[in-house]
């Protein structure tokens, strides 16, 4: 497992030669409404497996819905979801999370009062373990080898008896990120991932994003748009829960809709 999660993102150019260009996820006129208000609108969405793709947009665009709807979260007032072929439209969030589904969210979700390998243990025993009162992690070894696996990848391994409380946001929100590894997702949904970190700690999460993208595809919503620029293989843009554009970082950058209502340049 940590063989593989340290090889370096494919370029898209080199992930369509090597058939990453298979749709893994689709929504087909994906609608959600809160009474009135309709927070999307008819989105029409694929991503491609070994696929970066950010997500950008005005607050109130409809990004963290889109999400949250995706994850099981929300359900959808309209629409389908369609996942490695599977329609998982309406599915609870721990079905989806099973089908192959993980996220991260804007707030670090965390166990602060227990260390840096428990919190990644206990997402791997999620997967590959029911639930053991009088057992200790260790009558599962497997369990100790992938969880030191994704602290290696994470760049943690030396924190695994940390309490992840006493981690700097740095490594916390990268944490974040290795729980959702540990629950061997083919689709991983990145919300605001370098949110509050410095220019040190955005640099060292950018590379692990690129790095755990050879191994599965990515989702990101993110306001820094030089990681978006950088890091995205194809960049979507929402705008009042619909979809305004689509397209390279250059078609983004170029895009004179885009610049009015979002990058404003």
């Amino acid at each position: 497992m940590a063989a593989d999660l340290s090889i370096e993102a494919p370029s898209p150019a080199a992930a369509e030669g090597q058939g990453a260009s298979t749709t893994l996820l689709r929504t087909e006129g994906l609608t959600i409404r809160f009474g009135g208000l309709v927070a999307l609108d008819n989105i029409n969405f694929e991503i491609q497996r070994g696929e970066i793709r950010a997500i950008i947009g005005p607050n109130g665009a409809g990004k963290s819905t889109f999400f949250n709807c995706l994850t099981g979260v929300l359900r959808p007032s309209a629409g389908r979801i369609v996942f490695n072929g599977d329609d998982i439209t309406g599915l609870a969030a721990n079905r989806i999370s099973r089908k192959g589904i993980a996220r991260s969210y804007q707030i670090t979700n965390i166990l602060p009062n227990a260390t840096t390998f428990e919190n990644v243990r206990i997402a791997c025993q999620s997967r590959g373990h029911g639930w053991n009162m009088l057992s200790h992690h260790n009558a599962f070894p497997d369990l100790v080898g992938k969880a030191e696996a994704v602290l290696e990848a994470i760049g943690l391994r030396t924190k695994g008896e940390e309490l992840a409380g006493n981690l700097s946001h740095g490594e916390q929100r990268n944490l974040e990120i290795g729980i959702a590894l540990a629950t061997e997702p083919q689709l991983l949904c990145l919300d605001e991932p370098t949110a509050g970190m410095s220019a040190a700690e955005t640099h060292e999460t950018m590379g692990l994003v690129r790095r755990i993208a050879s191994n599965l595809s990515i989702l990101i919503v993110e306001h820094d748009m030089q990681v978006v620029m950088e890091l995205a293989h194809r960049i979507t843009v929402f705008h009042y829960g619909r979809v305004l554009a689509e397209g390279s970082p250059a078609d983004i950058q170029g895009n004179p809709r885009v610049q009015e209502v979002y990058l404003k340049t």
